[in-house]
């Protein structure tokens, strides 16, 4: 095994892979990362821009003594939000099942950085569906702080124990996809639990 699998944990509850493209040996699954709060986020900061220009071209001329300069916070919260929006649609996590190699490849990409994780066929142990306890995310007023609830899982298990994490989605969608990468692990599926 190549590479970390702690770097392929995920802290939220669904993950929801497609399949990007599938052959007779070869399977490749990607997740194209939270494009919800991503384009959220891109949005709030165009609709930003057309009071942040104003506000950087008056304090431009003025300085922080007019008015606009106790809004200086304004262009600041556009630019974040911006560095947050380009941070998460670069978001993009990918399996690959190669039968003629004899390995899973997994890839995780951000603006930053590129993890990868690369595992025969031979140091696997089995294909665990299980559940993953999962934080409830942000408590409003407490209502819900320090609460984990069970989502469903599809692993790895390594031959050491390791587990290593390929998706988390609904019941249904963890059982077809335990069904496709089983078939493309093929000589090790009759084994695999």
């Amino acid at each position: 095994m190549q590479g970390d699998p702690a770097q392929f944990e995920t802290i939220g509850s669904r993950l929801g892979f497609e399949v990007a493209e599938e052959r007779p040996g070869y399977l490749r699954l990607t997740w194209q990362g939270p494009r919800f709060p991503a384009f959220l986020c891109l949005g709030l900061a165009l609709a930003l821009l057309f009071i942040s220009i104003p506000i950087v071209q008056a304090i431009q001329l003025r300085g922080f003594t007019g008015a606009a300069g106790s809004l200086w916070y304004f262009p600041l919260m556009n630019v974040i939000l911006f560095v947050i929006a380009l941070y998460l649609v670069t978001q993009r996590r990918s399996i690959e099942i190669d039968s003629a190699q004899k390995r899973v490849t997994l890839r995780r990409r951000s603006l930053l950085r590129v993890h990868h994780l690369e595992i025969g066929f031979d140091e696997i142990a089995k294909l665990a569906e299980g559940m993953d306890q999962v934080e409830s995310g942000f408590a409003l007023a407490g209502s819900t702080a320090a609460q984990t609830y069970p989502v469903p899982s599809l692993r790895i298990i390594h031959r050491d124990g390791t587990s290593i994490l390929l998706d988390r989605a609904s019941k249904r969608r963890i059982e077809a996809l335990v069904g496709r990468v089983g078939h493309k692990l093929g000589e090790i599926a009759s084994h695999l639990g």
